[in-house]
């Protein structure tokens, strides 16, 4: 079973290489060419060491061997030596050219093969459903990015290089039968026997690469978790423990790799000491039993001795393939598209919002939890505000992650007008839709990159008019640089405010005909606040707005309200028919603004 499975990831390796078919026979026909060029040179030694000595006399070697080389004991013993002299250079010089030649080749098709590896990864990123995506720790996705995918990258190297040793041990196997078969079959015996042991090795290693690859990720996901809450680390004086708790992880890394590394390495030392011992105790023999056959032994023991270092590099390799393995596995399961869920576009072409959004009898569960929607119907009209209120939990943030159509509903339907949603275009819908959110997010680019985003072939005259109705171009004329001011990650080098206003400007630069605001104002200052919302009224006429706030003095605008609470839609209505009435956004008005009722 087991190699089985080490069989079938071998092929997925090999699949990679279908973007390039011809690639695979091309560096096998190099790779065989070049180990012909040397044997070539070194079966000469054959004839180059007979010539040297005081008596040369005709040594028993194999019948195409000796056919090959017939043509050069054709002439005159003064030209002899140096005529061999000169085919064993050039053959070097050609199997050096070769190899150049398949290095050059693996090189290109390498990197070839790597960015279309990391492009069709993070297509995956952005394809595949959002239910994924949200299970899957973020540390453990950088680390599949980055790191798994450049063992990959490394196993593709470690297998191209497998394959041309391969066809070195090929040839000079053969060679070495041309010379002599019995000495051959001897050694090869002793080699197989030999194999049965680093194979144990080998298998040992696959397993040690398999736990460096899982402990490497829980580092990678620690390390993502520290740096996103870096100032909660700060603020509650936790850093020895989180300090403490990257060290241990560290170690199990350290541990994992180190362990991996010392029984890899170990493979290729071993197999040189046996082979070696083997090699000189059959020398020893055959020496006692032939003086004469010197020539031929040293030939032999000089193929042997290449071959050496070949089989040791072999064995080292499939040590150290059998470690990145895992990596492939895990590489080639996050791009298996069979057992992993993506939401399907329609047909239809969004244009224009001529009703409403209608929620008709709406269910929606994530994975493995309760309901956080419960058979929900209400009606977003057209062209007006309508906010979501409720207590955390009710379901607010979920109605919008439905509009947006980041998942499917577990039942009934979403009505845009009088189609349903699944039947859009999900890409010409989400065109439409703009959100600003208090927890928004800032690319680390520049201050235009962002504003930009919204609309990304506006021109410049378009950019600075959304950031002027966002109230933000003042400010971004102080920064050092302007519009072209790098923002740091997340917009670390701007204000709270400063980032809700850059962000309230890439909505306003993409014209959306729906505008949704989650909590745009929460957390801000006073004075940002009334920036942001005198900014978002004028954005706000003629739209389909869609708000979720806590502080309900906010919403006072709001055309409809709908209010919810464990999932279900309790009330719906004007804020003065709701306020007429003892239910739930009356208790809710009347903790915030308790006075304001008093008077009424």
């Amino acid at each position: 079973m087991k190699m089985k499975r080490q069989h079938n990831d071998i092929a997925l390796l090999f699949s990679l290489f279908r973007w390039y078919p011809w690639s695979i026979p091309s560096m096998i026909a190099l790779g065989c060419l070049a180990s012909l060029c040397e044997g070539l040179g070194m079966s000469l030694f054959i004839p180059l060491l007979q010539s040297l000595q005081p008596n040369p006399g005709q040594v028993q070697i194999g019948g195409v061997l000796n056919t090959l080389l017939l043509p050069l004991t054709h002439w005159p013993g003064s030209y002899q030596l140096p005529l061999i002299c000169l085919v064993i250079g050039l053959s070097i010089l050609l199997k050096n050219i070769i190899v150049y030649l398949n290095t050059a080749l693996f090189a290109q098709i390498n990197s070839q093969i790597n960015h279309r590896l990391r492009s069709q990864i993070f297509q995956q990123f952005l394809n595949v459903g959002y239910s994924f995506l949200a299970k899957t720790e973020s540390g453990q996705l950088l680390h599949l990015l980055l790191g798994e995918t450049w063992q990959t990258g490394q196993a593709l190297s470690l297998l191209v290089n497998l394959i041309g040793l391969l066809c070195t041990i090929t040839i000079f196997t053969l060679l070495l039968v041309l010379i002599s078969w019995r000495l051959t079959l001897w050694v090869a015996i002793a080699l197989i026997g030999l194999s049965f042991i680093t194979q144990t090795l080998i298998r040992h290693c696959k397993q040690l690469g398999q736990r460096a690859a899982q402990v490497n990720g829980v580092l990678a996901t620690r390390i993502w978790e520290s740096c996103l809450g870096m100032k909660v680390i700060r603020a509650f004086g936790q850093e020895h423990y989180e300090q403490a708790r990257f060290d241990r992880t560290s170690r199990q890394v350290q541990q994992a790799f180190l362990q991996m590394d010392l029984l890899s390495g170990a493979v290729g030392p071993f197999s040189e000491v046996v082979s070696t011992l083997i090699l000189l105790l059959f020398l020893a023999v055959t020496l006692m039993q032939d003086r004469a056959a010197l020539p031929l032994l040293l030939t032999f023991s000089l193929v042997l001795y290449r071959l050496q270092p070949q089989v040791k590099q072999f064995e080292s390799g499939r040590a150290n393939l059998n470690s990145l393995l895992s990596s492939v596995e895990t590489v080639m399961a996050f791009l298996e598209t069979r057992d992993k869920p993506y939401l399907r576009s329609g047909p239809v072409p969004y244009s224009y919002l001529q009703h409403g959004i209608r929620f008709s009898q709406v269910s929606f569960a994530y994975e493995a939890g309760q309901p956080a929607l419960r058979q929900v119907s209400f009606l977003i009209p057209a062209g007006q505000t309508t906010a979501l209120v409720g207590p955390s939990g009710a379901g607010k943030s979920t109605i919008l992650e439905l509009i947006f159509r980041f998942y499917e509903v577990t039942s009934g339907t979403i009505y845009i007008d009088d189609r349903p949603l699944p039947q859009l275009d999900l890409s010409s819908w989400r065109s439409h839709l703009a959100i600003v959110s208090q927890d928004i997010h800032i690319f680390s680019a520049s201050v235009r990159e962002n504003i930009a985003y919204g609309r990304l072939n506006a021109s410049e005259a378009e950019i600075i008019a959304a950031a002027q109705q966002a109230n933000a171009h003042e400010f971004i004329c102080q920064l050092p640089q302007g519009y072209d001011t790098p923002v740091g990650d997340r917009g670390t080098r701007l204000s709270g405010g400063q980032r809700q206003r850059l962000a309230l400007a890439r909505a306003i630069l993409s014209n959306p005909q729906i505008l949704i605001l989650d909590e745009a104002t929460n957390a801000l200052d006073s004075i940002s606040e009334n920036l942001i919302q005198e900014a978002l009224q004028l954005l706000s006429q003629n739209r389909t707005v869609i708000v979720i706030a806590h502080r309900l003095a906010t919403i006072a605008h709001a055309d409809h309200i709908v209010v919810l609470e464990n999932g279900q839609m309790v009330e719906q209505g004007a804020m003065q028919q709701l306020l007429q009435q003892p239910g739930l956004f009356y208790r809710m008005y009347k903790l915030q603004n308790p006075h304001a009722l008093m008077h009424q």
